[in-house]
């Protein structure tokens, strides 16, 4: 069955199809993105590495880096991640004002415990007034930046928080929500609630609502739209070591469902060393740049007939030829293995949510949370 989807519109951008990068700390860098936006022809959204809106503001050097943009990304997408609603008003003017990025999105979805235990992440939302006030001072700063946000369920099946969250971003000017259908407890485990979705669709019918949770391939993504009502997809974990899924999924939207990448070994290596080459002219150090790569080889050789002891070889490299001479040991005309698509990443699940003390007596209640929160961490 086919699936046609409107294209995505945030704020004067529109992203066709409506597939977006979501970003992960450590891998959705400069390179990673140049790679998923070249196989997708420069079509879709691709979202930069969770920044702090505190080392933003303190023009932190990593954190600068970070928010730099290549020539060709357009439109410019950063996500922010802040607990107070002073520091991240300053960031979203400091973009703003120096033309950082074309769109910003906050995190409300990071799920580990160093965050959440400070009143951060995916534990925000459930202070419904402190959510209010981030997003508010957020739009505001923005002037003509669009602002979208991500979140999860809630903290956990006795505290969902997504429907509350989903009207207040469309009261405070909030332009699209992306919903990931797991609660913090969950963290990447089990699976994606993708009626929770379809629930919020219906909740807010008057802004863009994007899924995401357990795409792991472009059929998924056709299927999420077709059985949520969704507006787009935020494809995260499906994307590890398999950059290439952005041009399944613009050929499936554009029902081309045909058109599947089915690298062979040969192909996949070629890529790899591409994206160690690209993360080395980025830090400035071939060594800094494969040593950066090591931890996409596993996720690259899913599937493949490759030894353990090989496996071990190539993820401590620390040069190019080193990387490249181990490759091309390998049977490189192995075509793609069967199963490779399925799920990669973390899939740990059923955590207990560490909370400040007291959190959650009262969903008013917004004292506690500090900057401390800000790490500078990953999630969503």
């Amino acid at each position: 069955m086919s699936t046609t989807a409107a294209p995505l519109q945030i704020g004067p951008h529109t992203v066709q199809p409506p597939v977006v990068l979501a970003p992960m700390a450590g891998i959705t860098n400069a390179p990673f993105r140049t790679l998923c936006r070249e196989f997708s022809g420069g079509k879709g959204l691709f979202v930069s590495e969770m920044i702090t809106t505190r080392a933003l503001v303190e023009r932190n050097e990593k954190t600068m880096q970070l928010i730099h943009f290549d020539e060709s990304e357009k439109p410019r997408s950063v996500q922010l991640y802040g607990v107070d609603p002073a520091t991240v008003g300053k960031a979203v003017r400091m973009i703003a004002e120096e033309g950082l990025a074309d769109h910003i999105d906050l995190n409300f979805g990071c799920p580990v415990p160093k965050v959440t235990r400070k009143g951060g992440g995916s534990a925000l939302p459930y202070k419904r007034p402190l959510l209010r006030a981030i997003l508010r001072e957020a739009v505001s700063g923005a002037g003509d930046l669009p602002v979208t946000m991500k979140m999860r369920k809630g903290i956990d099946d006795d505290h969902i928080t997504y429907l509350d969250a989903g009207r207040i971003a469309v009261e405070e000017g909030v332009t699209a929500i992306a919903l990931h259908g797991r609660t913090a407890a969950q963290h990447y485990g089990g699976t994606a609630d993708w009626d929770a979705i379809a629930r919020l669709k219906e909740h807010v019918p008057e802004i863009p609502v994007l899924g995401n949770g357990d795409i792991w391939s472009a059929e998924d993504a056709l299927r999420m739209v077709r059985e949520t009502g969704c507006d787009g997809v935020v494809v995260g974990r499906g994307c590890l070591g398999r950059p290439w899924l952005f041009a399944d999924l613009v050929a499936a939207f554009e029902g081309r469902t045909e058109d599947i990448a089915r690298p062979s070994l040969r192909e996949v290596a070629d890529i790899m060393v591409r994206h160690a080459a690209l993360l080395g002219e980025w830090i400035g150090s071939e060594t800094k740049g494969v040593v950066d790569f090591r931890k996409h080889v596993a996720w690259y050789l899913k599937g493949f007939a490759v030894g353990s002891e090989m496996r071990k070889r190539l993820a401590i490299t620390s040069s190019l030829e080193e990387l490249r001479s181990g490759l091309d040991e390998l049977d490189l005309d192995q075509a793609w293995p069967v199963g490779a698509d399925g799920p990669r990443g973390r899939t740990s699940g059923n955590n207990r949510v560490v909370l400040p003390d007291g959190w959650l007596k009262d969903p008013y209640d917004c004292a506690g949370v500090s900057e401390d929160a800000e790490l500078d961490t990953s999630g969503g």
